[in-house]
């Protein structure tokens, strides 16, 4: 069974904090990474650990590296992914919601 919704797939955001250089602006820069769903089926447990992979690696995806003598760039790091994986959790409870009931969500503007 396939999945589909009205809304575009889960997208993970992160603030990445970058170390400015003179040349770089001194906003934080954000990362996205766009996280499929149409081929998985939600309603199913098997479904469901497939999409909690994906976004755990996402994550990695967008909250980068530090070097291994960088301790707080390696917190930093670790802090980002934790918030990221916790900041799509939201969209993958309404995604396999959807997947369980069948219902749409729908969306309307004034």
């Amino acid at each position: 069974m396939r999945n589909t919704a009205l809304f575009a797939p889960a997208l993970i955001a992160s603030a990445v904090t970058v170390t400015p250089t003179v040349a770089q602006a001194l906003e934080p820069v954000t990362a996205t990474s766009i996280v499929r769903t149409a081929d998985l089926d939600l309603g199913s447990a098997d479904g469901q650990r497939e999409l909690d992979r994906r976004i755990v690696r996402a994550a990695y995806e967008v909250c980068g590296e530090a070097s291994d003598v960088d301790l707080e760039g390696k917190n930093d790091v670790r802090q980002c992914r934790a918030d990221t994986v916790a900041a799509a959790a939201v969209q993958r409870q309404q995604l396999v919601a959807i997947a369980r009931t069948g219902a749409p969500i729908i969306v309307a503007a004034r």
